[in-house]
């Protein structure tokens, strides 16, 4: 199945469920959460969020898309960044993993990442994106689903 890095919005993909980039309380946020918050209703997205909170770093929950083209919004929380050193990579993997198999077990055909953790959490973005492309190459090798990494700017 297709792997692709595009440049995009997120909100605007046309794919069973795009991943945000959440925190541990599910609470509407900056960046990408932000604008997945918007473009869904922020308002209908923070009760379901609230519902599934708290989560812990790493972990995937899921929501109805809402307003989205997207039936499905996967909730994920990355790592903060502190020197490499504190497990982060490992984390940053499992919230890949974790979101690819709550897509499939909710029998989602296609997905869109962000750079999970690239932003206000620090993650060095090539190091972010190295991680992310041998997570979800290696998902690949042994399930099928569209997968797109959704790189805004």
């Amino acid at each position: 199945m297709p792997f692709d890095i595009i440049n995009g919005d997120i909100t605007k993909m046309n794919v069973s469920a795009i991943v945000n980039a959440a925190n541990t309380n599910l609470l509407m946020g900056g960046g990408v959460c932000g604008a997945i918050f918007m473009a869904a209703g922020a308002d209908e997205l923070q009760v379901a969020c609230n519902a599934l909170s708290p989560i812990n770093t790493g972990d995937a929950v899921i929501t109805s898309g809402f307003r989205l083209n997207a039936k499905y919004i996967i909730h994920t929380a990355g790592p903060i960044y502190h020197d490499g050193n504190r497990g982060e990579e490992t984390l940053l993997r499992s919230c890949y993993i974790n979101s690819l198999d709550l897509a499939l077990k909710n029998n989602c055909r296609s997905i869109a990442f962000p750079l999970i953790s690239s932003g206000i959490y620090g993650y060095p973005k090539e190091e972010a994106l190295s991680v992310a492309e041998r997570a979800i190459n290696e998902w690949l090798e042994r399930n099928e689903m569209d997968v797109s990494l959704v790189l805004f700017g």
